[in-house]
């Protein structure tokens, strides 16, 4: 497997900010055309103050003396070897500042969440390159840590078609499973073309692709998504600006440039720096928007967050520039660019339903147990998020189930029971594993069975094409 920090690719300007929104004081934000674009402070007319939410950055480190961000750092780990408070590189301290440089004190850039408590998990090599077990230990590390969102502005290219390059890791799977199941938000940068066979590339890269990952691809400040941002009609799920950002940048790399004025910024860094492009800077804007709403909700869960950002984003058409962008999800943005005001304007609304028994999304101890005679459970399947949820039950032989799915809308998810050792997720599988459909008309679907064998049987809800919900599964046994 190969991962890599995925480096920027050019651009900059000034957005027109509201009359009633809040402008931070920092001088270079009139250059930062992507808090006007996200409307990050457009809720508030004077400096928010927000409850901390810790934001796990797996990158090549951080620059930890940088001015804007040493407040910020409570922890830090190298999982590759030397200081996880050197940054060599220069991508993870970049990343940092989106997210986190001091905000409205009359220095430099403003971060996008300015209440942001960093966890840094050094996982580049000198190469640029992530190590399989060191970006998985670093998951699991940023977890214990407490965070409640981890930024992966890294990738790994996804094939389906030519198996031989694509480069899932079962390692990174479980990892992000772990993060899953202790209610973390990930967010993770869908991947840029030069670093995959073609480009355009038409598959999202890994971690982006996995279950309940935040994919989020780049649009410059036209519009128009660039030939580096990754498509994908299902993986993909939100845009942001990811050409022309500027950012901190380690000053010990910047001092290379002394006649440059803007020390400890990009623009001040290397030639692919200076110009800002990339799905790595697109990301940490997502991650930073998502601790923002957990500042304010405390109480959501990961699946909450990810529906409300998404749900909330602004469809990308041609009427803003994006000719390409079909109305609607599309393979380029997602639901659409991000829209930070308008996610926090939804907190005020019905809120998506929660999914507590997450992951769920496979055989084995990959399934959620349901345990008695009697039970019913709620939670929630999506097409592009979260397909398919999977429960075992318990059956002796002999022993009858009964098995009901409910849904108030009517999406038209399936209800399948299958045998004892089965996989839903093989292909091919269905014939020899799938024993039942549920039957029924409308919101409610049916099926029945008496077991021929002892074992662990498996409930599977799956999402109809391009729908997702809420549903009610409830079963007995007898």
């Amino acid at each position: 497997m190969i991962r890599r920090l995925l480096a920027g690719i050019g651009l900059a300007a000034a957005l027109a900010v509201p009359a009633a929104a809040f402008t931070p004081t920092d001088p270079f934000v009139p250059r930062q055309w992507y808090l006007a674009a996200n409307h990050t402070y457009d809720t508030w007319p004077s400096p928010p103050t927000f409850a901390p939410v810790r934001i796990a950055i797996l990158d090549s480190g951080i620059d930890g003396t940088h001015p804007e961000l040493a407040q910020h750092i409570v922890a830090a780990k190298s999982f590759v070897g030397g200081s996880p408070r050197v940054d060599k590189e220069g991508h993870g301290t970049f990343v940092a500042g989106v997210i986190a440089a001091e905000v409205n004190n009359a220095v430099g850039i403003a971060g996008s969440f300015p209440a942001a408590e960093l966890l840094i998990a050094k996982i580049g090599t000198a190469n640029g390159t992530i190590p399989e077990n060191a970006e998985a230990r670093a998951i699991r590390w940023a977890v214990d840590q407490h965070a409640r969102v981890i930024n992966m502005s890294l990738g790994g290219v996804r094939d389906p078609v030519h198996r031989a390059r694509d480069t899932y890791s079962q390692a990174e799977a479980d990892a992000i499973a772990y993060a899953v199941a202790h209610h973390v938000v990930i967010v993770a940068a869908v991947g840029n073309g030069d670093q995959s066979p073609a480009e355009p590339w038409p598959f999202a890269s890994y971690p982006a692709a996995l279950p309940h990952v935040l994919g989020v691809s780049a649009y410059g400040q036209n519009g128009v998504v660039p030939d580096f941002s990754n498509r994908d009609p299902v993986l993909n799920d939100i845009s942001a600006p990811g050409e022309g950002i500027l950012s901190t940048f380690p000053r010990s790399l910047t001092a290379k440039r002394d006649g440059c004025a803007e020390q400890g910024y990009s623009s001040c860094g290397p030639a692919e720096y200076r110009t800002g492009n990339g799905t790595s800077f697109a990301a940490p804007q997502v991650s930073a928007a998502a601790a923002m709403l957990l500042a304010l909700r405390p109480e959501l869960t990961p699946d909450q967050v990810t529906a409300i950002l998404e749900r909330a984003a602004a469809d990308a058409r041609g009427s803003n520039g994006c000719r390409q962008c079909p109305i609607g999800r599309d393979a380029f943005t997602g639901w659409g660019r991000l829209d930070v005001a308008a996610a926090v304007a939804a907190l005020a609304g019905p809120l998506p339903a929660p999914d507590s028994l997450e992951p769920n999304d496979g055989a084995g101890l990959n399934a959620a147990t349901l345990w008695g005679t009697t039970r019913a459970v709620s939670a929630t399947v999506d097409f592009w998020d979260d397909p398919m949820d999977v429960y075992r039950v318990s059956l002796r032989r002999g022993q009858k189930l009964y098995a009901v799915l409910s849904e108030p809308v009517g999406t038209g998810a399936k209800l399948e029971l299958w045998a004892p050792g089965s996989d839903p997720l093989v292909a091919g599988a269905a014939d020899a594993g799938r024993l039942r459909e549920a039957r029924g008309d409308g919101a409610s679907r049916q099926l029945g069975l008496r077991a021929t064998a002892g074992g662990f049987y498996y409930l599977v809800v799956k999402s109809a094409p391009k729908h997702g919900g809420a549903y009610r599964l409830a079963f007995s046994k007898s």
